[in-house]
């Protein structure tokens, strides 16, 4: 048997302030919230062992209704934030996205590039089939995160996919 590992896109989350460092506290939405909310049946159908997710609160709020509904806690990972970028939010910042994509070994000042996201997260999920051997886990985080990790797991992932990943998201891995 495998590990079933159960990827969430975060719901709708409060924008980033342009010029300003991300805050990993950044929330999700009202509507996040209840989409959040709606998602936690089809989520629990799913019968996960565990649920992880990144620290950045708005993964952290995307999965609690599931795992209360479980009587799950919600086991945070590093590993598992959003891809750190580089440069501050701006109003730009689909142009950068769409440069790293074209050329993933690229970094931006001081970030991390997205050979590199896809490397982390190829270990996360490493470390999840060893951590949890023949259970579902359910794991909240971001969306290129997401896209990086099946790409990691051998999965076909462009951009045009990345742009059109939902709020939330919802895919299977195998790990």
């Amino acid at each position: 048997m495998t590990t079933r590992i159960v990827l969430v896109r975060h719901a709708q989350s409060v924008p980033p302030r342009f010029g300003v460092p991300d805050d990993d506290q950044r929330p999700l939405t009202p509507a996040g919230m209840e989409a959040a909310k709606s998602l936690a049946g089809r989520l629990t159908a799913y019968e996960p062992a565990a649920v992880l997710s990144s620290p950045q609160l708005r993964a952290v709020q995307t999965v609690t209704p599931a795992a209360d509904a479980l009587g799950l806690a919600v086991t945070t990972w590093s590993e598992l934030r959003e891809w750190e970028s580089g440069p501050l939010p701006s109003a730009d910042w689909e142009a950068r996205y769409a440069h790293s994509w074209a050329r993933p070994g690229s970094v931006h000042g001081a970030g991390e590039s997205l050979d590199a996201l896809t490397l982390r997260a190829g270990k996360a999920l490493a470390r999840m089939a060893e951590e949890y051997p023949d259970v579902t886990v359910l794991v909240g985080s971001h969306g290129t995160f997401l896209a990086r990790a099946l790409m990691a797991a051998g999965h076909a992932v462009d951009w045009a996919f990345w742009r059109s990943l939902p709020m939330p998201a919802v895919y299977e891995v195998m790990g």
